[in-house]
């Protein structure tokens, strides 16, 4: 197998340099923790806490042994035992939708609106259907859903949905755990549940250098439960970190390692998704930037330095500022996006986004899984061998002859070549003309309909919804 090269742009000595800054931001600066029961367990392991200020120094040991305690390989499954799940930390290319948005890109009214339930559920259905989606998120933040319970209802709504690995965000603890609950319901129990994940905690440290108190109660209870832990804080650089881009690593690697602390005193051995996802700040504007060229190099240094640690690798890449499917966001998502592939990231995020968090819409979905489906082609690369290389084949053809007839032909085209589905065209001109000259955007519109008219989700077995939809009214009744 010709290998496909890995993608580096930090030396051995420059990786050394970043975590050394980073040792010293948190043995120096620390980080403020807003949480007491976190800040104690942190004082009773070995760091220096301030409980005037909230800060806690920690020291190199204590960050070296919990990197060395946690676990570097996971799986997260669906409720279908026989479907695919999501594995990080073996080399698979894990494409994940966007777990909400509150705005929603309709392309029927050619504006932005907020979000729908129908959205989410129609949102749900088709990252079931696509085929390169390993986890579904919910990609819609409903207003008609009351917020102090919307992520337990659109938890709901995504293991009722589709039999693959889910996710959406989630608010505090007291939501976290009806859904945790979700999950051991549809799992089988707390057993099954610990034995076989089916979610992920997200911990976003807010940066500069603080611990979220919803966030630390939310990784209580999902770690707690046997369930992984990514950590990704989104660093800004020239806002919410320094101006330059090594400064700006050296400070989310800090941030990213205190959360791995604080994972492993709650929970020794829980396994870790290491989050490199900072962002520039745009000079003009003041408004983060997800499609930036800063954003492509500082996501293969971040995977180095997740790499560095043993951490299966969480990178914000494949996204774009642009506002429609146009050229802008062809070159910044799939530049990107084969950046973080061939740097060897695991997971990428997340799919479905118009702009910065601007909104989320099907279309951006489709194109998000359309460019994943190209990525893997160049990362599986090709063989060399002396069936591959068929120069008895060439023999037999001659000069002047052609292949296309050729048994060796037929028996290695399929697998040698990728072939595009209808939302792309390879067509002549005048094929193209004939079809309706249409563009990308609108070809992708149209299999979204198509996919939403004719894809079945398989449902979940009889009284299971409705022990689902029981716990969303209990949290309901104890929570709005």
């Amino acid at each position: 197998m010709a290998q496909i090269p890995q993608l580096k742009i930090l030396t051995e000595r420059e990786i050394a340099a970043i975590h050394d800054a980073s040792m010293m931001i948190l043995l120096d600066t620390g980080i403020m923790v807003h949480h007491e029961e976190i800040l104690e367990l942190l004082g009773q392991s070995g760091a220096k806490v301030n409980q005037a200020s909230n800060i806690a120094t920690i020291p190199e040991q204590l960050v070296m042994d919990c990197i060395a305690r946690a676990g570097k390989q996971f799986v997260l499954h669906g409720r279908d035992k026989t479907a695919a799940a999501a594995r990080f930390g073996y080399g698979d290319l894990v494409l994940m939708s966007s777990p909400g948005q509150y705005m929603w890109v309709d392309t029927e009214i050619g504006r932005r609106r907020p979000a729908t339930v129908q959205d989410a559920k129609n949102a749900i259905c088709l990252g079931d259907a696509l085929e390169n989606i390993t986890i579904v998120g919910s990609m819609a933040q409903p207003e008609e859903v009351s917020e102090k319970t919307r992520d337990v209802f659109l938890t709901a709504e995504l293991v009722k949905g589709t039999t693959k690995p889910t996710r959406c965000w989630v608010r505090n603890g007291a939501t976290a755990r009806y859904i945790i609950e979700i999950y051991r319901t549809i799992a089988g129990g707390e057993e099954a549940l610990r034995s076989r994940p089916m979610v992920e905690a997200f911990l976003e440290p807010i940066s500069p250098l603080q611990m979220p108190h919803d966030g630390l109660d939310i990784v209580k209870e999902f770690a707690r439960a046997g369930q992984p832990v990514s950590i990704g804080p989104m660093a800004m650089t020239s806002a919410t970190a320094p101006g330059t881009l090594a400064g700006t690593l050296a400070q989310e690697n800090a941030e990213i390692l205190a959360g791995v602390v604080i994972a492993q005193l709650l929970a020794p051995g829980i396994p870790i998704t290491y989050g490199g996802i900072p962002h520039v700040m745009d000079p003009r504007t003041g408004i983060c930037s997800f499609g930036s060229p800063e954003q492509g190099l500082m996501a293969i240094a971040m995977t180095q330095m997740g790499r560095h640690y043993g951490f299966p690798v969480y990178i914000n890449v494949g996204l774009t500022d642009a506002k429609t499917l146009d050229s802008q966001a062809g070159a910044e998502k799939g530049t990107t996006m084969m950046l973080g592939a061939m740097a060897g990231a695991d997971t990428f995020g997340h799919a479905g986004i118009c702009g910065t968090d601007h909104a989320a819409s099907l279309e951006w979905l489709i194109a998000d899984d359309e460019i994943m489906a190209y990525v893997k082609r160049i990362m599986q690369g090709f063989d060399i061998n002396p069936e591959t290389l068929a120069t008895d084949v060439v023999q037999q053809v001659g000069p002047a002859g052609n292949f296309l007839a050729q048994d060796h032909t037929v028996h290695h085209f399929r697998r040698e070549l990728w072939i595009p589905d209808a939302t792309w065209t390879r067509d002549a001109w005048d094929t193209w003309e004939t079809q309706g000259a249409t563009s990308m955007a609108r070809r992708i519109h149209s299999e979204a309909r198509r996919i939403l008219k004719e894809h079945s989700v398989e449902p979940l077995e009889d009284g299971l919804a409705e022990e689902i939809d029981n716990i969303v009214t209990a949290a309901q009744r104890e929570l709005n």
